[in-house]
């Protein structure tokens, strides 16, 4: 993830669920078709599982975010542990409905809104207590992605971040690259 400087939470917070979004991609991008509806036992969920419980999750909590409660009415939150997504576009397809919903949200707030209150299944929040509850709800479930993509993909995995064992090489590089030129 890219470090910028701020003083700004949401600017932080944004910076980071998209960071989350990116991970989340690259991790199914690397994971073979069968093995995205592949479950590791049956009390596991496979990846298009998770993108289809966060799918539904982005859609209950960030839709008329600021006006009306984070559980609604209509979400069906079981059904979403059934029937996986049957393609890769499917899938995909979830993911980034999921995610519009999360930035058309946040997007829009502004540092004002987050003394402001939401209710999450009946609960107060502030706005800031709100996307906090979601940033660790969903770096959850896209490290139960990510391990998976990473199980499923073996040898052909590329590392997401630092690559196992090479640390020192990763710290260096990241050091020439700032120092002055």
């Amino acid at each position: 993830m890219a470090h910028e400087f701020t003083t700004s939470y949401l600017t932080d917070a944004i910076a980071v669920l998209r960071y989350y979004k990116k991970l989340g991609e690259r991790a199914i991008e690397q994971t073979p078709d069968e093995a995205l509806t592949t479950v590791l036992d049956p009390e596991s969920n496979s990846i298009a599982i998770i993108v289809k419980h966060l799918a539904g999750n982005m859609r209950s909590r960030w839709t008329d975010f600021l006006s009306s409660d984070g559980e609604k009415p209509d979400r069906n939150r079981d059904t979403e542990f059934e029937e996986p997504p049957r393609s890769r576009e499917e899938l995909m397809k979830m993911w980034e409905t999921g995610w519009g919903y999360v930035f058309a949200a946040v997007d829009n707030l502004k540092e004002a809104d987050l003394s402001r209150t939401v209710t999450i299944r009946t609960e107060p929040h502030s706005v800031m207590q709100a996307i906090n509850r979601q940033l660790a709800h969903y770096a959850y479930h896209v490290g139960q992605m990510v391990y998976l993509a990473r199980h499923f993909a073996g040898d052909r995995w590329h590392s997401l971040t630092v690559p196992k064992g090479k640390s020192a090489e990763f710290n260096a590089k990241m050091t020439a690259q700032q120092r002055p030129r």
